[in-house]
């Protein structure tokens, strides 16, 4: 191979412009890369802490959705005790209002039969002084009249 004055002003052009580039150009392409390089690295790290705050977060929420579920069923559980304790107690008073109204109508029965007593009592005492005084074929004056009804109605 022939050296010649070219082939040497090559290798100085080129030595020269290997320097030029690893004094001027390397160093930003250098520093661009590594910060590039940076970049990917911490996206990449922020996508894992992502993924692992998504998998909390579905953790979170799936426990969240079975502590409501079972606060759920305790709520409808209670309200389902409730509303049996809600029919027993109405049963209970409708039982006591029932008692109370069965004693209220024998009581009015039994005033309204003694009502009846009197009143036939009366009629009977009436009755038997009217026979009494047919028989007798006399008037008895008032005074003796009611006298006689009183005893009467306390005999009966």
């Amino acid at each position: 191979m022939d050296f010649n004055l070219t082939f040497i002003g090559q290798i100085i052009t080129f030595g020269v412009f290997v320097w030029f580039c690893a004094r001027f150009v390397w160093p930003p392409l250098m520093q661009a890369m590594q910060e590039r390089q940076k970049k990917i690295a911490d996206g990449l790290n922020a996508a894992d802490r992502a993924a692992k705050d998504l998998e909390l977060a579905q953790d979170n929420a799936a426990e969240k959705l079975r502590e409501a579920k079972e606060q759920a069923a305790s709520i409808v559980e209670q309200a389902n005790k409730r509303a049996a304790k809600i029919v027993e107690e109405a049963k209970a008073d409708a039982r006591n209002e029932g008692e109370r109204l069965r004693k209220a109508t024998e009581e009015e029965i039994e005033h309204e039969r003694n009502q009846a007593r009197e009143q036939l009592r009366a009629q009977v005492a009436v009755l038997a002084l009217a026979g009494a005084e047919k028989v007798v074929d006399a008037s008895i004056d008032d005074k003796v009249h009611n006298e006689m009804l009183q005893k009467l109605a306390s005999e009966l």
